[in-house]
């Protein structure tokens, strides 16, 4: 037994050995492997990606970018002007926001965004240049669509629209008082929400066609729900808004309450809750003319009445509606995106 013990022993180190040889070219074809891999990923820059369900299913997209510069807590992006509001909302001015980056999250959504705007009466004239300065600025590179509302279906300019862009006319009926044209928008904005608009967008935004877009409108006032500050009122305390006073009136708001003045010409949220504030401001019109009064300032009082029990979740600075009676810029304003157009009301409101 023990001299077959002692022929055994020279053949273990020839084991070893080829042990040792086979794990090496194991690591170092691993190593080559590894390395291989990396460089072609670089070479085809491959990015992070998830799958996201559209319409026509799964689909793999890119993540967004990362490469930003770092946000900074002891750094605020504005220190000139309020950027959050008491309930934690932010407001939106230039400079608060990274538009490359809130373009690509919201592109992971693939969302669609409504834009009405009414067309009524002699308001028919603005509608052209509303649409085409909306082209230029508005939610580039996403898909919109324009719900034109009027009493003149066949005298709708039919502009150039981009890809993923279109038009819609739905018709609706005149009404002899321009304040009455502007208080039954909420009742449209109602029904078709409800019938309509929540089958096929996922924001809506509710504009007056006697504007137009002068600078970039995009995704950062996508939210919930937004107001925009009326510009003439955004740095007035609010025993000078134009509220209503009356305390008859649906849209009665006292002299010592209020967060700020919000203008009727430009707000919106997801189409569930557009519809929730149209329905609430058509049926306090409707129980204040059954109360033989009417607000101040009409669907605009309502609106202000309803945001102030309903936060907003997001309010959008001056920049975002600016008045051609303002001569003014002053320099918190570092753009203006959405200008009103001049005109004389007198001769625009009467037949």
């Amino acid at each position: 037994m023990a001299s077959r013990a002692v022929r055994g022993q020279p053949g273990k180190p020839k084991c070893h050995l080829l042990v040792f040889l086979i794990s090496l070219i194991l690591i170092l074809l691993g190593y080559g492997f590894l390395r291989f891999r990396r460089l072609m990923l670089e070479d085809m820059e491959v990015k992070p990606s998830m799958a996201v369900r559209d319409p026509d299913g799964w689909q793999v997209v890119a993540l967004p970018s990362m490469a930003y510069p770092q946000p900074e807590a002891l750094t605020p992006s504005r220190s000139d002007v309020l950027v959050v509001t008491p309930w934690l909302a932010p407001i939106i001015w230039d400079g608060t926001f990274n538009i490359a980056l809130l373009n690509e999250q919201f592109r992971l959504q693939n969302m669609t965004v409504g834009l009405t705007v009414f067309a009524v009466k002699k308001y028919m004239v603005f509608l052209k240049r509303f649409l085409e300065s909306a082209e230029q600025h508005f939610m580039v590179g996403h898909r919109v669509t324009y719900y034109v509302f009027t009493d003149w279906p066949a005298n709708v300019s039919r502009v150039p629209l981009g890809e993923g862009r279109q038009l819609v006319v739905l018709s609706v009926r005149s009404h002899a008082r321009w304040q009455d044209v502007s208080m039954h928008r909420m009742e449209a904005i109602s029904i078709f929400s409800q019938q309509r608009f929540r089958h096929e967008v996922d924001y809506l935004v509710c504009a007056d066609v006697d504007m137009v877009f002068w600078d970039h409108v995009g995704v950062e006032i996508l939210t919930p729900l937004f107001g925009t500050l009326h510009p003439r009122f955004y740095s007035a305390r609010r025993k000078a808004f134009t509220y209503e006073r009356r305390w008859k009136s649906q849209a009665y708001i006292p002299w010592d309450r209020g967060d700020f003045y919000y203008i009727g010409a430009f707000f919106g949220g997801s189409v569930a809750e557009v519809q929730q504030l149209a329905s609430a401001c058509h049926q306090a019109i409707v129980i204040d003319k059954a109360n033989g009064i009417e607000a101040v300032w009409h669907d605009e009082s309502h609106l202000n009445k309803y945001l102030l029990h309903h936060k907003p979740t997001k309010v959008l600075s001056p920049e975002y509606l600016w008045g051609d009676w303002l001569l003014d810029w002053p320099s918190v304003l570092k753009k203006l995106r959405l200008l009103t157009v001049p005109k004389d009301n007198q001769k625009m409101r009467n037949p």
